[in-house]
C-alpha cells in the first residue's frame, strides 16, 4: 500500500510539470503548487531560480525607501535646525524638548500611525497608499526627521557666537552666515544626517506595518527591505539567507557612510574659508 502511494504521488508530480509546460506557466507563477514543484527541481538537479532577483530586490527596495526618506528628512531637518539655532522666541524651549524625544519615539507607534493616516479612514486616505513604498517612506521620514533635526540643531548651537558676528562685521547675508554656520558645524551635520540613515535603514516595525513586507510570486520585492526579509528568513528557519541578508545590509551601511563622508567633507569644506581670513 505504501509503495503504491509513493508511485502514485510521483505520478502526479510529473503530470503537474507536464501541465505547467502545457500552460506554459513557471512553478512560481503558480503560488499554490511552489513547494512540490519546488522540491521536483532540486532532485532533477536545479537550483531554485529566484533567489538573485529576490535579493537584489529587496536591496532596491530597501535603498530606494531608506535614502528617498533621508533626503526629504536632510532638505526639512536642516533649514529648521538653523532656524530654531539662529533665533530666541517664546517656547523654543518646548520645541527642542519635543524634537529631542522624538528621537527615541517608538517605530511600532510610528507605524501605526502612519497606517491610520494612509488608511480610508485618514487624511492620505484618498491617495491609496496603504502598504506601498511611498507610506514607508513617510514612516521612515517621521523617524529620521527628529534624528538629523536634534543633533544637526545641536552643531549648529555649537558655532560660536564670534564666528558668526564676524561674518555680520565683514559685510556679509543672512545666506552667509548661515553657509558658515554649516561649515563650523559640518561634522555635526554629516553625523546628523548618517545617524538618520541609520535609523532609517534599520528600521523593521514601522515598515513592516505600513509596508506589509510584500513579495510578488515570481520572487520580487514590492515593499520588502532587508530587515523585513532578515525578520521573516530567520522566522522560517532560513538561517544562511537571514546571514546574506544581514552581511549585505552591514556592507551597504558601512559603503554609504563612507561616500556620505568623503561628499560631506568635499562640499562642504571646499574651497577657501573667508571668514578666517
Amino acid at each position: 500500500m505504501e509503495t503504491l502511494l509513493i508511485m502514485l504521488e510521483a505520478f502526479l508530480s510529473q503530470q503537474t510539470l507536464v501541465f505547467y509546460e502545457y500552460l506554459g506557466l513557471t512553478t512560481v507563477q503558480n503560488p499554490f503548487l511552489i513547494i512540490d514543484s519546488t522540491s521536483v527541481l532540486e532532485l532533477i538537479g536545479i537550483e531554485f531560480p529566484f533567489e538573485l532577483n529576490y535579493i537584489t530586490s529587496i536591496i532596491y527596495v530597501s535603498l530606494y525607501v531608506s535614502l528617498t526618506a533621508v533626503f526629504l528628512s536632510t532638505i526639512f531637518s536642516i533649514p529648521v535646525a538653523m532656524l530654531i539655532g539662529f533665533t530666541d522666541f517664546p517656547g523654543k524651549q518646548l520645541i527642542v524638548s519635543v524634537i529631542n524625544t522624538g528621537m527615541g519615539f517608538p517605530s511600532v507607534v510610528v507605524g501605526l500611525v502612519v497606517l491610520f493616516a494612509v488608511s480610508n479612514q485618514g487624511p492620505l486616505g484618498t491617495f491609496d497608499l496603504m502598504f506601498t513604498k511611498e507610506a514607508m517612506i513617510i514612516s521612515q521620514f517621521v523617524l529620521a526627521t527628529p534624528v538629523i533635526t536634534g543633533i544637526a540643531l545641536s552643531s549648529v548651537m555649537g558655532v560660536r557666537d564670534g564666528v558668526r558676528d564676524a561674518a555680520y562685521v565683514m559685510g556679509g547675508t543672512k545666506l552667509d552666515v548661515s553657509l558658515v554656520t554649516i561649515k563650523e558645524a559640518r561634522t555635526g551635520i554629516i553625523t546628523a544626517v548618517l545617524a538618520g540613515l541609520g535609523r532609517a535603514v534599520s528600521e523593521v516595525g514601522s515598515v513592516l506595518i505600513v509596508g506589509g513586507n510584500i513579495a510578488g510570486y515570481d520572487g520580487t520585492s514590492i515593499t520588502r527591505t532587508l530587515t523585513t526579509a532578515i525578520q521573516l528568513e530567520a522566522r522560517q528557519g532560513r538561517f544562511e539567507t537571514a546571514l546574506l541578508l544581514g552581511g549585505i545590509l552591514v556592507a551597504l551601511v558601512l559603503l554609504i557612510n563612507g561616500v556620505l563622508i568623503r561628499l560631506g567633507y568635499n562640499r562642504i569644506s571646499g574651497g577657501e574659508d573667508k571668514w578666517h581670513h
